[in-house]
């Protein structure tokens, strides 16, 4: 059964149509993912299914009361102030409850006469677990200062804010616009749990494929205005769109092939005869219409003839950078050879774009030397370099940098050839630039870069707000890349194909060197972090010259809290447990048993926490 649903959803802009008379129907527990091209109307129909925009016809059906979430590309706070302001919803009781014991706690000095009645408010409305989730929720996001005003945030802060704030208040749908983005890789595999987690129902749009293929269920492709669905994850998609394709191909060879007959059929007609058959005539023109409609992509394969590299390409001899007291990069050292195919991964704020800036010279090292080869040419894709005149034409922006690119077989392409295998028809080549979208305008920045036919190419961040057809025709591009490669991306996807070693930024200026793609690194890493749970604790020597620290009265209201929370978490188990023998419906068993698994992850935190707490309490 729908619980939200479309009927005749037809929308246009500027007279064009981006879909006609869709019908759609999402069901509890549905995981969809739109996919199409960029303008192909996928973040329009989002806005619409949450009652952001109104359809110019048609309509949306939803069930009673339901609770509809939002995270859109570009978030919009109206008049909210602070932190607090948005995440604290003024209507919810437990969230204002939260918000008054966390100012609270965040005072000097403590109110404790306050502080012990919001604790026991806290308990009378079991708000712990809630209070603890919206904390681990703001902490994985990056979100500290709640005072801290919503006008001083960056475009990637704005987006972690909202997303965290979509799951605290934990929506009956989910509708996400690209939430990949300006995430870490860790945090969007720890965003991938929390929404295949339990029944939540999901309608996304992403562009990092392996989130769409660990979250998924179905896959909607709205193209030239219809929309497909497909039962699966992405891989299914994949493979169904390719048989698709191969039919779709034989029928327009025989479409073009019984249209070059009619069309002679047609010319051998002397003009002034009338007696045409009617059928045949309109049998024509539809066949003329299919194969026209068809869409081709372009097959044209770029290998670029880059410029003669050295033996001496860049040295990196114990190079330091700080930020004041934060040390970014910490004596690290690195010689580049021809055909490096380098990725560079860590969480935010670890230092993966002051490398890059080091190495092209935007900042200056602390300390150590880098060495630059004479030959070596970089071309340095940089986020949020967008600096090209809006009221240029798009051939003239890459012209500027390019008349024409010369291939590795001899061959030389115009710009326009090369604007039209990275997707810009002719229509787009000669618009102006203010009429791209932003993810078009990202793709002609990045156009930029390529044309300049360098041997040493650095990307930052380069898939954000590109349509998957686009990513695929950089991939090839980049294969295909016969210089040194570096890329900084948190999509997994495009760091396993095109890299075969990983600059891991561990934070506090290490970085690691790893021999590998993504994937191997991180199965790595869950090996090796099983192998530490299975050998014996022991506590490492520096434990013994730790200096006593006193819990605070926070804490010790906090460890009395888990106490008990824990207690109540493991009856809680015991009591669903013996529910479960008597129970034989399978959809109530299925429901049970989320709970306990819930409800023993929850515990395992706790537990982790309290030990911590204890053992600073031991020791005093």
């Amino acid at each position: 059964m729908s619980i939200l649903s479309t009927e005749q959803l037809s929308h246009s802009f500027s007279d064009n149509w981006l879909f006609k008379d869709l019908y759609i129907g999402f069901s509890k527990g549905d995981r969809v993912a739109l996919v199409g091209i960029n303008g192909s109307g996928k973040s329009t129909l989002l806005k619409i299914l949450s009652g952001q925009l109104i359809p110019g016809l048609g309509k949306v059906v939803t069930e009673k009361n339901l609770k509809i979430g939002y995270l859109e590309q570009d978030p919009q706070f109206n008049s909210l102030s602070t932190i607090s302001d948005f995440v604290y919803s003024i209507g919810n009781k437990q969230q204002q409850l939260i918000r008054r014991y966390e100012e609270a706690l965040s005072s000097e000095p403590h109110d404790e006469r306050l502080l012990n009645n919001l604790i026991d408010e806290l308990s009378l409305e079991n708000a712990w677990e809630y209070e603890y989730k919206i904390k681990t929720i703001l902490g994985r996001l990056g979100i500290y200062k709640l005072d801290q005003s919503i006008s001083t945030l960056s475009g990637g802060q704005r987006k972690r804010l909202s997303l965290a704030k979509l799951l605290i208040d934990e929506p009956d749908v989910y509708i996400i616009d690209e939430p990949t983005n300006h995430l870490d890789i860790e945090t969007i595999e720890w965003l991938e749990s929390i929404l295949t987690t339990g029944q939540k129902t999901v309608i996304l749009v992403t562009h990092d494929r392996y989130f769409l293929d660990n979250v998924s269920t179905q896959i909607a492709e709205l193209d030239k205005g219809k929309l497909q669905t497909f039962k699966g994850n992405y891989s299914y998609y994949l493979e169904k769109k390719a048989e698709q394709q191969i039919a779709e191909n034989a029928s327009f060879e025989k479409n073009t092939n019984l249209l070059r007959k009619e069309l002679e059929w047609m010319r051998k007609q002397p003009k002034a005869r009338t007696t045409k058959s009617k059928s045949r005539i309109n049998s024509f023109y539809e066949l003329e219409e299919k194969t026209k409609d068809k869409n081709i992509k372009s097959t044209l394969e770029l290998g670029v003839n880059v410029a003669r590299q050295g033996n001496k390409i860049l040295e990196l001899k114990e190079i330091s950078k700080n930020y004041g007291s934060a040390k970014v990069i910490n004596a690290f050292s690195y010689t580049f050879k021809k055909g490096d195919r380098i990725g560079v991964a860590g969480k935010n704020g670890t230092g993966k774009s002051t490398l890059l800036n080091l190495i092209t010279g935007s900042a200056t090292q602390d300390s150590g030397i880098i060495e630059i080869g004479d030959t070596t040419s970089f071309g340095y894709y940089k986020q949020g370099g967008l600096d090209f005149n809006n009221d240029e034409k798009v051939i003239d922006i890459v012209k500027n940098i390019a008349e024409f690119i010369t291939m590795s077989d001899g061959k030389i392409l115009t710009a326009a050839q090369v604007l039209t295998h990275f997707l810009f028809p002719p229509a787009k080549q000669y618009g102006l630039v203010n009429k791209l979208s932003g993810g078009e305008k990202k793709r002609l920045q990045l156009m930029r870069v390529l044309m300049k036919n360098p041997n040493f190419m650095i990307l930052d961040e380069p898939t954000n707000d590109l349509d998957i057809d686009t990513l695929n025709v950089l991939e090839d591009f980049l294969l295909k890349f016969p210089g040194v490669l570096m890329l900084v991306s948190h999509d997994r996807y495009l760091i396993d194909r095109l890299t075969d070693q990983l600059f891991i930024f561990e934070g506090d200026g290490k970085i690691n060197i790893y021999s590998g793609n993504y994937t191997d690194y991180r199965f790595e890493r869950e090996n090796q972090k099983i192998n530490q749970k299975i050998q014996p604790k022991s506590l490492p020597d520096t434990v013994i010259s730790t200096p006593v620290i006193k819990l605070s009265f926070i804490q010790e209201q906090e460890l009395n809290m888990l106490e008990k929370d824990i207690a109540d978490s493991e009856q809680t188990i015991k009591d669903l447990t013996a529910e479960l023998n008597d129970i034989t419906e399978h959809k109530k068993l299925l429901e049970i048993s989320e709970k306990i698994k819930k409800l023993s992850s929850n515990i395992e935190v706790k537990t982790a926490r309290w030990m911590q707490l204890s053992d600073i309490k031991q020791t005093v």
